[in-house]
Formats: structure tokens, C-alpha cells, sequence
């Protein structure tokens, strides 16, 4: 290979680390992702920065934590001045392109949850002229996955280079409501196509998962096969017009994040009565916010068709857990179908193949469903697969996460990263050599928006997660949790307030301490002295 290979980037949405077959899935088949597994890196011990999707997709692009590219939960569109390492391939000569979901802009219409209080009286309010610590950039359109950009179905030209990709065709949001480049085509394809969507023309079924539906968009129009079919385009574009530019090409899925809605044979591949029960789901005494999801369920005081985490009943869980394998399958196929554009293309024996996800799903974890500000396992660790052509399979428990993946691309393409990226070059690790920038924790940040699952505020939550253990605490509240990971993998059992690990919960405090010192940002450089 050369010092400036291809990279295929393979990204799923909300994709826990323990669903494929590679990770040992017992019903679950992805021999298309086994492959990669099967001639690359697989990391077992890969966190995300944080939980939750658009500032997670943030740190991938920018290699910054939240709490320094501004992305600190939904609803805030990264800072099209922030540089990403798609944009220093893109400056370096690669030809770079998007195939699918972004959500680094917002992709809904619905209003902020946290609102600024009215000024004081008699005070001068400086909202309309300076709201923020930083003024807007002037000419930043941060509207381009916005809804109403797409809801007429007509074709829109996005603002290029988007963040640094030359070539877009864009997903929003998730499973049969999909938006963007992709509602164009599907309303090209079909006349049909809006009568098709959503839940209200989904097809009669007995399911009772409060997110799952059947939808009538046949398997050839679903969004998967779309990221599917454009991906391939333009693998097959490249290889005839590309001009023997190396390439950086992002094939993003929407699935398998809810709604739950694989089309076609998809929807009954898997029998919920094949799905094991995650062994966390059980009457142990729960940790506060678990506690008050499931008195919120039980009471009937909680949305179920929202983003909102809930808890869920043993019939939900297996129902939800079967269609997230249908999902995931359909997406495996997809991922063959890829693959094999990249070989009958000539391109395969120069191109990085990298699998991920952006965060996980409980699917039952705990009682729970979804995502939420509940730092488990299930929602904090997901697969990553890094395959170089003609190298030997191997598996790492390096600790790792998105925040290195950037360094990663950037030091594989031998191009120096900008001032300010953090993270790590995890090249080491890959071809099992000494690794001695190797780190023994991974921090993990949390401002939500929403205000729920008993937190006293928004909750801001911060955790440590180390070869052995869990750290978590919330700002303003006095109850954390502290899980054993080696003895206590399920995270069953909350050590925060046992006497006997008071010495274990002092060492991790200290060492999230200096980690976040670390992760003070360092751009910009000085200039002068003084």
C-alpha cells in the first residue's frame, strides 16, 4: 500500500459494540462486517466521547472533544470555521465525499429545550446584539439539514466543500423518515413515496414495541439501500473520473437508530423469541435515574415516542432487540455490496476500510430503551474495525475511542494535523507494535438539553471509564456510580457510596482530574511572548 491509501469509512447510527456477529452476537449474522474484522483491527475497549449523536459526530470530524468544538449536545450545529480532518485530507489532494447522515447541523425543527431566563428588570439585554462568548460567523449557513430545507422533495444544492467533503448526498434523520438528497430520490423513484412513510401507512402487524413499526417502503427504497447504491456510484464514478486521486469516502447509515422499521424480509429475519435478555434486566436496587425511569413507566407519566430513554418490559425488549438485528442485517448487506465495488473497481488493495458507530442503544439494558444520560455500557462503547489491505486480523483491548480517530486518518495519510486536534494516532495499536502514547482511561462528557430520568437540572455528567472501572458524576447532584468492570461487567452492582472502595473512588476522582486538565483545549498557539 502506499503512504497515501483510499479510506473507506463504514458509520452506523446508534449501533452498540455487542451486536454483531464478529462481537460474538449468538443469533445475529454480518458476515459483510465479519469480513473486515476477519483482515483488520478490532478494538475491544472503543468509547465514544459522548452519548449522543451530533456532538459525538462532531468530535469523529474535528477530533475535539465537546467541550471544545461547542457541540455539546443536539441541537447545536458545529462551527462551519472548525477544522476537521476531512477538510485537511480534502486541502492535502484527496477527493473526499459523504454518502448518507451528517447530523453536524440540526436536522429538526423543534425548538431548544434550554432557553436563556428574561433579563432582570432594569438591566440592558445584550441577546439580540451579543449573545455568546464568540460572535456568528456572518457567512455560515447553518440551515442545510434543516427539514424545511428538503420537505418539498425538490433537488438543494448544499454550500461545498461541507465541512470539508466535496461530495454530499445527505440523509436526515432516521429508519422510513428519512429526509435530504435521499427523500429527492426516493420521491424521483416512486410517486407514491409519501404514502409510503411514517407510521401512519406502516403495514398491520402485531408488535407492541412503542417504537417499532412496519413500514411500507419496499427493501430497493429504504434508506440503507440508498447509502448503499450511492456509495457505489461513486466508487464506480472514481474509479473512471478520479484521476488517480486518493480518496476519503464516509458511507453513513441512519439505521439501526429508532424508530425500529427494517423493511421487507427484515422486519421478521429475526424472532423476538430468539433474542437472549441482556442480563442487566433484573429487580436489583437500580441507581436514581434508572429508578425513576421505571416508576415514570409504571406510573404511565412518560413519552415512549420520543428521543427520551424509557424503561421497557420484557416483550419490548426482545421485540426491539430482533428488529435492531433486521436493521443491522439489511445494513451488513449493504456493507457486501460495497465491498464488492470496491474490488471490482481495482480499488480494494489500496483502501483503509474503517467500521463504527456513533453510539449505542440500551435494547434493554437496565429495563431500559434508546439513549439517555445514563453512561452503561451499552450506550458508551461501540465497535470499531480498522483494515488495512494484506495485514493479519488481530484484536486489541487498547483503550481508544472517537476522539482518536481523526489523528488516526490524518497520521495513516502522513499529513500533519492541525494545532488543537486531540486524541491520539491509534497506527500502533493497529499493527500490534508498542504503543507508547497509549492512555489508561477515557473521559466521556454529557450536557444534555433535556431534563429528565430524575436529575435535579440538565444534568452535565462526566465519567472515567479505565481497564477496570466506571467513574460517573453529575454537576449539582450528590449520588454518582463507581462499577467494577472486571468482576462486575453488567455494572450491577454501584460501588460509589461502599466504604470498602472509598480508596478506588479517591484514585479515580484524581485520575478524571488530571485527564480533564489534559483535555484543556491548546489552540490557539501564542503569537509572541507577551
Amino acid at each position: 500500500m502506499t503512504d497515501r491509501p483510499n479510506f473507506l469509512f463504514i458509520i452506523t447510527d446508534q449501533h452498540r459494540v455487542d451486536f454483531l456477529g464478529c462481537a460474538g452476537h449468538p443469533v445475529l449474522k454480518t458476515p459483510h462486517i465479519d469480513s473486515i474484522a476477519a483482515r483488520g483491527t478490532m478494538f475491544n475497549r472503543f468509547y465514544v466521547a459522548t452519548p449522543v449523536c451530533q456532538p459525538n459526530r462532531s468530535t469523529l470530524v474535528t477530533g475535539r472533544m465537546p467541550s471544545l468544538h461547542g457541540v455539546r449536545s443536539n441541537g447545536t450545529p458545529l462551527d462551519m470555521r472548525a477544522s476537521t480532518f476531512v477538510d485537511g485530507l480534502r486541502v492535502a489532494g484527496y477527493a473526499t465525499a459523504l454518502v448518507g447522515k451528517s447530523h453536524i447541523q440540526n436536522m429538526t425543527a423543534f425548538p431548544p429545550m434550554r432557553q436563556r431566563p428574561e433579563p432582570e428588570d432594569g438591566y440592558f439585554s445584550l441577546r439580540d446584539v451579543m449573545p455568546e462568548a464568540f460572535r456568528a460567523d456572518p457567512e455560515g449557513d447553518y440551515g442545510q439539514e434543516h427539514p424545511d430545507r428538503w420537505k418539498s422533495g425538490e433537488p438543494y444544492d448544499l454550500a461545498l466543500p461541507f465541512y470539508g467533503f466535496e461530495h454530499v448526498d445527505l440523509c436526515t434523520e432516521h429508519s422510513d423518515r428519512v429526509g435530504g438528497h435521499y427523500y429527492v430520490w426516493f420521491r424521483q423513484q416512486r410517486e407514491d413515496a409519501d404514502a409510503l412513510r411514517d407510521r401512519a401507512n406502516q403495514i398491520a402487524h402485531d408488535y407492541v414495541c412503542p417504537q417499532a413499526y412496519r413500514t411500507a417502503i419496499p427493501e430497493e427504497f429504504y434508506p440503507t439501500s440508498y447509502v448503499g447504491l450511492k456509495t457505489t456510484e461513486y466508487l464506480d464514478r472514481h474509479a473512471r473520473d478520479g484521476g488517480g486521486k486518493p480518496f476519503f469516502l464516509m458511507a453513513s447509515f441512519p439505521d439501526p437508530h429508532h424508530p425500529f422499521t427494517p423493511p421487507g424480509k427484515y422486519w421478521d429475519m429475526y424472532s423476538p423469541e430468539d433474542m437472549d435478555l441482556p442480563p442487566v434486566y433484573g429487580n436489583r436496587e437500580p441507581p436514581p435515574h434508572v429508578k425513576w425511569a421505571r416508576a415514570a413507566r409504571d406510573a404511565g407519566e412518560v413519552a415512549t415516542n420520543s428521543q427520551n430513554a424509557f424503561a421497557v418490559d420484557e416483550r419490548e425488549v426482545r421485540e426491539a432487540r430482533a428488529l435492531t438485528c433486521g436493521m443491522i442485517a439489511m445494513i451488513d448487506d449493504a456493507v457486501g455490496e460495497i465491498l464488492a465495488s470496491l474490488e471490482a473497481n481495482g480499488l480494494a488493495d489500496n483502501t483503509v476500510v474503517v467500521f463504527t458507530s456513533d453510539h449505542g442503544d440500551f435494547l434493554g439494558d437496565h429495563g431500559l430503551l434508546l439513549k439517555g444520560p445514563a453512561h452503561f455500557e451499552g450506550i458508551t462503547h461501540v465497535p470499531f474495525i480498522w483494515a488495512e489491505p494484506g495485514a493479519p486480523a488481530r484484536t486489541t483491548d487498547t483503550m481508544a475511542g472517537t476522539i482518536d480517530i481523526a489523528q488516526t486518518i490524518l497520521d495513516r495519510a502522513r499529513i500533519e494535523a492541525y494545532n488543537g486536534i486531540q486524541g491520539r494516532s491509534l497506527m500502533n495499536a493497529v499493527h500490534g507494535e508498542d504503543d507508547p502514547g497509549a492512555v489508561d482511561s477515557i473521559v466521556v462528557e454529557d450536557d444534555q438539553q433535556r431534563h429528565y430520568m430524575g436529575y435535579s437540572a440538565p444534568p452535565r455528567i462526566r465519567s472515567i471509564i479505565t481497564d477496570t472501572h466506571r467513574l460517573t458524576i453529575t454537576q449539582g447532584e450528590d449520588w454518582g456510580e463507581l462499577y467494577d468492570l472486571k468482576n462486575d461487567p453488567d455494572e450491577m452492582e454501584n460501588l460509589f457510596d461502599d466504604p470498602a472502595h472509598a480508596g478506588v473512588r479517591a484514585e479515580l476522582f484524581e485520575r478524571l482530574a488530571y485527564r480533564q486538565v489534559e483535555l484543556v483545549d491548546t489552540s490557539p498557539m501564542p503569537i509572541l511572548r507577551a
